[in-house]
């Protein structure tokens, strides 16, 4: 008979992340059963409850793992022009969501009411947006304007993106990423003259 590995209460932690995860791609967050992740796990409710309080405590827990998966995931590239990667990015952002849709779909609901929830949505989302002003920063000028543009089309991008994962009215995957990727440079060059990059344009030209 074969005995079942004893795990270290940090491996079992983080097995059971990864149980949530899972359940995460196909599932609301209310929807994630706490009964089902600890029967998968071989053990009890309560010592779940242990090791994350409560269902609401592990409930934040999948989430703050979600948040950073997709951080990691859309991580752009180091080769390319500042558009190839940023399509790279959308790319990835659209493959995740498409992997993830119920629990993405559900965060963002729960960001609106849960304090908790909003500060680890706010992180991932300002995250995404940090990332285009330091992945280049001859592309794009760092200012006050541009900030709230990027911020403008990140709110856009995702609404556009859970709206067509619902239904996509007939645009193609490939259209849906060419307009994701396409919008944000034209956005930032209709700043044009007094965007306060101090270039003319938040999207600094290269000779």
């Amino acid at each position: 008979m074969s005995q079942r590995t004893r795990l270290t209460p940090e491996q079992r932690r983080e097995q059971l992340l990864d149980l949530g995860i899972r359940l995460f791609a196909n599932h609301s967050l209310d929807e994630i059963s706490i009964d089902v992740v600890a029967r998968e796990a071989g053990i009890s409710r309560g010592l779940l409850y242990h090791y994350f309080g409560d269902k609401m405590a592990f409930r934040e827990a999948v989430v703050r793992r979600a948040a950073d998966a997709l951080v990691a995931q859309t991580a752009p590239p180091e080769a390319g022009d500042p558009v190839e990667r940023l399509l790279a990015s959308m790319t990835a952002y659209v493959d995740f969501v498409d992997a993830n849709y119920e629990g993405y779909v559900s965060m963002v609901r729960g960001a609106a009411s849960d304090p908790v929830l909003r500060a680890i949505y706010d992180e991932a989302f300002g995250a995404l947006g940090a990332r285009i002003f330091e992945a280049d920063v001859d592309f794009v000028a760092d200012t006050a304007a541009a900030r709230l543009i990027v911020r403008g089309w990140q709110a856009m991008s995702e609404e556009l993106v859970l709206s067509w994962k619902a239904d996509s009215a007939g645009l193609s995957r490939e259209e849906l990423l060419g307009v994701l990727a396409g919008s944000l440079p034209v956005l930032l060059e209709l700043l044009g003259p007094g965007s306060g990059s101090g270039s003319g344009s938040a999207v600094t030209r290269r000779s």
